[in-house]
């Protein structure tokens, strides 16, 4: 078993870029995938002066990594209807999906999918209770972990800060690999648009 340390934000564009690629890891049985959320924003609107530039730079992340920004999404920050990046709301919610077997990696999914394909308002408890109604969670267990996970938060972040600050790390997102003892970075820029390579990277990896 190969523990695959993966340091993100939910609100990182060239996190949501690198989706598919962890994906494959979270369904790799090989691989331990631990999440560490980097606290990026918290409900922060973004600006009218700030979305072409949002726009743009989605672009450019669509046009590396081949993920698609969803029309939703794209009329909701070229209009003037609020766009509100919280990344702690949905850490937390990563944290109590995590905490209802295991699920943190698929939560941390619906919310990519709900921001950037679907235009969902992710930022709002009512929106994040939905996502994890669609993954079969029941109401009442999800308002319980939810309320564990909100002191959780901010130790996670402060832990996925230590980690970057003691690996050298820089920017969402990042990944290390601890295996046998040894540390060591993967660049999941890489990665982008080579399927097979990223395949082939962790084929080697699991069978060290």
């Amino acid at each position: 078993m190969v523990n695959v340390h993966y340091v993100f934000d939910p609100m990182c564009g060239w996190c949501f870029g690198a989706a598919t690629l962890i994906e494959s890891l979270s369904n790799n049985p090989e691989i331990n995938l631990q999440l560490h959320p980097g606290g990026m924003r918290e409900r922060a609107p973004i600006e009218d002066s700030f979305r072409q530039h949002i726009l743009a730079a989605d672009q450019t992340i669509a046009d590396q990594t081949g993920q698609t920004f969803g029309q939703a999404y794209l009329d909701r920050v070229a209009s003037d209807q609020p766009v509100i990046l919280d990344s702690f709301i949905t850490a937390q919610a990563i944290l109590a999906a995590q905490q209802l077997d295991g699920q943190g990696a698929e939560m941390l999914k619906r919310i990519q999918l709900g921001h950037y394909q679907q235009g969902r308002s992710v930022y709002e408890a009512d929106t994040l209770a939905e996502l994890a109604s669609e993954m079969g969670i029941e109401a009442e267990a999800w308002q319980q972990a939810m309320k564990g996970a909100e002191h959780d938060v901010m130790p996670a972040v402060n832990q996925t800060r230590q980690l970057m600050a003691a690996h050298g790390l820089r920017g969402f997102p990042s990944m290390l690999v601890e295996q046998n003892g040894q540390w060591q970075a993967i660049t999941v820029s890489q990665y982008y648009r080579r399927p097979d390579a990223w395949q082939a990277l962790w084929q080697t990896l699991t069978q060290a």
